[in-house]
């Protein structure tokens, strides 16, 4: 009896220790919720009082900015950008896009990881035969953020391309490249000669390609394609987007950071060279992939 009271002294009672992490100092705490995402900053909000001050904090939430937003804000013309918070000014750039760059380009942020995206309008694309108002014509469309649009009246020779430095992009992100366009009713030569979209680098990375079915029927936004036939497994289908504009992924690619090098993206048809008609281009976004 007397070993097993000793033995009980040896090993003292159970460990019953807890660690209230909401003691720690604010800053402290702050420095923590910085190294998390935008998403997990806003679940701390509801852990206490104390979280909630450091989660909402200038500093977490400037961390989550890029490092040169006040460089890119300041292309802008816009006179709404100030904010009382650094939350405020991020959920702004993510809900509500800036024209930057003599409104020829438009900047976000991605909402859940605080990446940099960009929709370049069309006028900041090179278009076959884009200045010649045979083809194309330019117009304004109130459902647009931007004050020009191109409209295809006809063109058998289909060639769309852009380019921008990879210097704009968040570093070690994996992007894609979307077409954001409509189609006319009578839209015509875009079902069964489908354009090829192509998107890479200059510096000899790989240069990733598809075919894209723009005259395809579009899924509706959060909805999965139902029905793929074989022969379209491989060709990219475009997507209702909540703007009412469709989108069509062009391809993804890899923005390892570091040395600046230029981004090449586009889709065209000069093979068969039938007539295509009654598409209207918005432009190209840029933005991070999901998953």
């Amino acid at each position: 009896m007397m070993e097993k009271e000793k033995e009980g002294e040896r090993s003292g009672p159970p460990c019953a220790c807890v660690v209230d992490i909401s003691v720690l100092p604010e800053g402290c705490i702050s420095d923590i919720v910085a190294l998390t995402t935008p998403k997990d900053a806003c679940r701390a909000c509801a852990v206490s009082s104390i979280f909630r001050a450091a989660a909402e904090s200038n500093a977490v939430w400037e961390s989550f900015l890029p490092s040169d937003y006040q460089a890119i804000i300041a292309r802008s013309s816009s006179d709404s950008l100030s904010f009382s918070s650094k939350k405020q000014l991020y959920l702004s750039l993510s809900d509500n896009p800036i024209l930057i760059d003599d409104a020829k380009k438009s900047f976000f942020l991605d909402k859940l990881s605080g990446k940099k995206c960009y929709l370049l309008s069309a006028r900041e694309l090179t278009i076959a035969w884009g200045d010649d108002s045979r083809y194309w014509r330019w117009v304004s469309l109130p459902e647009s953020r931007f004050s020009e649009i191109a409209k295809l009246s006809f063109v058998c020779w289909f060639d769309i391309n852009g380019k921008m430095s990879t210097s704009m992009l968040s570093p070690k992100t994996n992007y894609a490249a979307y077409l954001v366009y409509k189609l006319r009713s009578r839209a015509h030569g875009f079902k069964h000669r489908l354009p090829t979209a192509s998107i890479g680098t200059t510096g000899g990375g790989e240069v990733y390609e598809q075919t894209v079915g723009l005259g395809l029927p579009a899924v509706e936004p959060g909805q999965q394609d139902q029905v793929v036939l074989p022969q379209q497994q491989h060709t990219s289908r475009p997507k209702q987007r909540n703007d009412g504009w469709l989108e069509i992924e062009l391809g993804q690619f890899f923005n390892e950071g570091g040395e600046a090098d230029e981004l090449q993206f586009g889709l065209k048809e000069v093979k068969c060279l039938s007539v295509k008609s009654g598409l209207i281009v918005e432009g190209i976004e840029i933005r991070p992939t999901r998953g």
